[in-house]
């Protein structure tokens, strides 16, 4: 089972500060999770410049010029948020037994865990 699915919401622990001009700290929603390459795309995270060559529609309007989109990050450098606390935490599994259509079926389901500060 996947420690970080589309949707969650993770912040970056790794790489330089936001002071040097790097995206350590920021936080975002995973757009893409490319599992084959252990990588994941974070909304508003590692900015790259693409040059797009100048081309044109059927209606007559050029495309192409210089655009900026998220690249990937690898999957050990973010952590998933704890939705209480706001803050990176690191993720758990527990087995949860779920009745559906009457049959009981055990099932893994992800949490976050509490970190020994908070307790």
């Amino acid at each position: 089972m996947a420690n970080i699915k589309k949707g969650d919401l993770v912040q970056v622990i790794s790489g330089r500060s936001q002071a040097r001009g790097g995206d350590r700290g920021k936080q975002g929603t995973v757009i893409e999770v490319l599992v084959a390459e252990n990588r994941v795309v974070v909304q508003g995270v590692n900015f790259v410049t693409k040059h797009v060559r100048v081309g044109q529609t059927q209606r007559g309007s050029k495309t192409g010029g210089i655009e900026t989109h998220e690249a990937s990050i690898h999957v050990s450098n973010v952590a998933l948020v704890d939705p209480e606390t706001k803050k990176p935490t690191r993720v758990g599994f527990r087995t949860e037994t779920v009745t559906k259509d009457g049959v009981q079926k055990t099932v893994r389901v992800r949490y976050a865990k509490k970190s020994g500060k908070d307790l």
